[in-house]
C-alpha cells in the first residue's frame, strides 16, 4: 500500500504543477492519467460506479467529485481539490489536496487551507492502536470548528486495502472514545472535507459534484494511514 501511496502522491504533485491561471481541470486530468500509466499503476476512479475521469477535480464551492472538464478554466484566486486513487499489485492508495490557482488566493481562503491542511494531521496524530474512530473524527472537528469553519457532515473518510471503499467509515466529527477502536494493521484514508460557511451540502444534476448549500468555499485535503504499533505511519507521501 506505500507503493501505490507513493504513485497517488506523484499524480498530484504533477497535476499540482499544472494548476494555474487559464488552465482546464480537463488540462489536469490528462496529466494525471498519463502520470498513473506511466508509473505502471490503474486508477481507482475510472469506471468506479460509472465515475469518467481518474482525478476529482472540485473548485471553489464544490467540495468533492468534480469531474474535469475542457469548459472548467482556473482563474486566478481559486481553490482546486485535486482527489486521486490508484491500484497496484490489488491494493490501493488515495489522497487529495487543495491548491490555490495564482498567488492572488484571498487571507481568508488561506486560513482555509492552512486549518484543513492542520485538521488532517490532527487526524492522523489520533490513528492510534486502541484509540477509536470518534477520536479521529473529534481531532478534526475541534480545530475546525474552533478557527471558525464547518465540517461536512454527509461525505466521510473510510477504511482503504483491497478495495478503495471499506470499513470502516471515518467522519470527520465525532466524540472521544466512541465509535469502532483502531487496531494495529488498519488502514484508513482520512479525508477533511472542510467548508467556509454552513456544512450543508447538495449534489448537482451531474449526480457526482458535491457542492457547499451556501455557495460558501470548500477544501479537501486526504491521506492514507496505517495504524502500527508504533504509532500512525502515513502511506500517501
Amino acid at each position: 500500500m506505500r507503493r501505490s501511496g507513493r504513485i497517488v502522491r506523484q499524480v498530484l504533485d504533477a497535476a499540482k504543477e499544472l494548476v494555474a491561471p487559464g488552465v482546464s481541470t480537463m488540462d489536469l486530468e490528462r496529466v494525471a492519467e498519463r502520470t498513473i500509466r506511466d508509473l505502471g499503476a490503474k486508477s481507482a476512479f475510472k469506471g468506479y460506479f460509472n465515475y469518467p475521469c481518474v482525478l476529482c477535480t472540485s473548485v471553489n464551492n464544490e467540495i468533492v467529485h468534480g469531474i474535469p472538464s475542457e469548459r472548467r478554466l482556473l482563474k486566478a484566486g481559486d481553490i482546486v481539490s485535486l482527489d486521486c486513487g490508484v491500484v497496484l499489485d490489488g491494493y490501493y492508495g488515495d489522497a487529495a489536496i487543495t491548491v490555490p490557482v495564482g498567488d492572488q488566493v484571498s487571507p481568508e481562503l488561506q486560513k482555509l487551507l492552512e486549518v484543513t491542511r492542520e485538521s488532517l494531521l490532527r487526524g492522523i496524530e489520533a490513528a492510534r492502536a486502541g484509540n477509536t474512530v470518534g477520536d479521529v473524527g473529534a481531532a478534526v472537528q475541534q480545530l475546525v470548528e474552533a478557527n471558525g469553519f464547518s465540517v461536512v457532515r454527509e461525505f466521510v473518510g473510510h477504511g482503504i486495502g483491497t478495495h478503495l471503499h471499506e470499513d470502516p467509515q471515518v467522519p470527520n466529527y465525532g466524540t472521544p472514545g466512541h465509535g469502532p477502536k483502531l487496531r494495529a494493521g488498519m488502514v484508513l484514508a482520512i479525508e477533511p472535507m472542510v467548508n467556509l460557511g454552513k456544512p450543508g451540502t447538495r449534489v448537482l444534476d451531474d449526480k457526482w459534484t458535491a457542492v457547499t448549500e451556501d455557495g460558501s468555499y470548500s477544501a479537501h485535503f486526504e491521506h492514507c494511514v496505517a495504524v502500527t504499533r508504533n504509532g500512525p505511519m502515513i502511506l500517501t507521501e
